[in-house]
């Protein structure tokens, strides 16, 4: 039973799907908006964490500036600085919502399909709402990328890094952390600190991203100021190639190899400088390739180049990778329908995939623009183009689909 319609239904309530909700709301363009405010951050994200990207590059957009983290930070006693808590970011999040989207709907969204005015879209409480765009702003939702080697184990020995919420939870417990990217590092730091004993797995060294301007904060301010000024504002990936990512406009008219190398080498796995200094108590065993994986009683065996290793526990901190038909809410008709290339939907410049009227923000947009898109600084960007397609209206019946043969990976 068809119970509401709107011109465009967000779906989704992260910084992008908030962000846009914003946007549209200032443009006086109806829509709804489904979700829980900042659920991913606050399910997926462990205690204690803190943001990779600086206070700058920490704003959830909005058109006004009203609810930008400053205005938050000063009217919640929050003092600045350049790699927020998490906890305080969930708090921004929800505060955002608050003021800028108070009519958000917190139902979830099970399925997306075709209807007679552009989309239906199933609730999970049997509701049925039409819409004539729909913009999929789900981030990195069952995106986790699990290596094959730990295929049919069981949770209670492995779990994805983005399902270990609670570090205290493995307190006297010997675990082996796989992956040296940021969430790998701040993973096993958070788990030594929590009591736990860690050792950090990975195939090549740590890189530490900013140890050295750590280092000349203490002892040269001019190679601080010289760093600092040719950071760009997002301060994503290494110069001059943090220039680039910050220019989605001119990504988009790349050839697809050229981006797909730029966001490859600015999202590299890499970890923060002010984390070096708590890793001391983790050992970090580099150079390793782990051939298998197998339960043994309680616990869990490793199988590596250098010998077998027993652990109660593995985490993988071994990111992401995008998979659109893993979202879990495209029927599988409009899947077929919707052009990918390695798994990332082909986008137009206002983040319209190949089907008309469907769009896509955050992580599943960094194939068509850089990797802008994967931090909360891309969501201004996003929304304002997608504010822009609904403005102009340009709906096109899906009968009408943009004719581009599917390419996948």
């Amino acid at each position: 039973m068809i119970t509401d319609t709107c011109k465009v239904a967000i779906v989704g309530a992260g910084p992008y799907g908030l962000a846009l909700a914003a946007h549209l709301k200032a443009a006086n363009i109806p829509f709804r908006a489904f979700g829980d405010a900042m659920a991913f951050w606050r399910r997926n994200m462990p205690n204690g964490m803190k943001l990779r990207s600086p206070w700058r590059a920490t704003h959830i957009a909005d058109p006004d500036r009203a609810h930008t983290l400053d205005v938050f930070a000063l009217t919640h006693g929050i003092e600045r600085s350049e790699n927020l808590a998490l906890a305080d970011f969930v708090r921004y999040g929800e505060w955002f919502q608050r003021r800028a989207v108070p009519d958000l709907d917190p139902r979830m969204v099970a399925s997306v399909s075709a209807g007679p005015r552009g989309f239906r879209l199933a609730l999970d409480d049997g509701t049925r709402v039409e819409a004539t765009r729909v913009v999929v702003a789900m981030g990195l939702t069952n995106q986790a990328y699990r290596p094959p080697q730990f295929d049919g184990l069981p949770p209670k020995l492995v779990s994805h890094s983005s399902h270990v919420i609670d570090p205290a939870e493995f307190r006297g417990r010997h675990v082996a952390v796989i992956g040296r990217g940021q969430s790998a590092c701040e993973s096993a730091v958070l788990l030594h600190e929590a009591g736990a004993e860690v050792e950090l797995i990975c195939r090549g060294d740590v890189h530490w991203i900013g140890a050295q301007a750590e280092h000349s904060r203490r002892s040269d301010d001019m190679l601080l100021w010289l760093r600092e000024a040719l950071q760009a504002p997002s301060a994503i990936g290494p110069f001059p190639l943090n220039w680039l990512a910050d220019a989605p406009r001119l990504l988009y008219r790349l050839p697809p190899e050229w981006r797909r190398d730029l966001s490859a080498r600015c999202l590299r796995a890499a970890a923060s400088g002010w984390l070096k200094v708590r890793a001391g108590g983790v050992r970090i065993n580099a150079g390793r390739v782990i051939a298998a994986a197998r339960a043994q009683g309680e616990r869990i065996v490793l199988h590596r180049d250098d010998g077998t290793a027993e652990f109660d526990h593995v985490v993988l901190a071994t990111g992401y990778q995008v998979d659109t038909a893993k979202l879990g809410i495209l029927a599988p008709d409009l899947l077929a329908q919707v052009c990918l290339n390695e798994g990332y939907p082909v986008l137009s410049k206002r983040f319209e995939s190949s089907v008309a009227g469907l769009h896509f923000v955050g992580s599943p947009a960094v194939g068509s623009f850089g990797p802008l898109l994967r931090f909360v600084a891309g969501s201004g960007f996003a929304a304002r183009r997608v504010t822009e397609a609904a403005l102009a209206g340009a709906y096109r019946p899906l009968n009408r689909r943009v004719a581009r043969p599917a390419m996948q990976s």
